[in-house]
């Protein structure tokens, strides 16, 4: 793959909304022009006969078990609240009154 131009990686970093020095850009150039190539050779394998999958490892959830415990009282529940008022949590209006 031919290499990208410094126009197109300063194009590609406004979108970005990044600032890079002429160094990046040259740096940057080569390492995603790199990045492309490796797409363009995975592009070439016949991969009709492999099944869609989102991982290629097995997936497990780590889960504890769901055990009733106590439950809070309303005045430990508040006790690291910023504001609370009669065991309540105070904020801020967030519609107008």
């Amino acid at each position: 793959m031919e290499q990208l131009s410094h126009e197109t990686v300063r194009a590609i970093a406004e979108l970005a909304k990044l600032e890079l020095t002429d160094d990046e850009v040259a740096l940057y150039a080569g390492q995603i022009s790199n990045i492309l190539g490796y797409f363009e050779r995975l592009q070439q394998l016949d991969t009709s006969a492999i099944e869609p999958t989102a991982s290629v490892l097995p997936l497990n959830n780590v889960l504890r078990p769901d055990a009733p415990g106590q439950p809070l009282t309303p005045q430990e529940a508040v006790a690291n609240a910023p504001d609370s008022y009669a065991d309540q949590f105070r904020v801020s209006a967030v519609l107008p009154e």
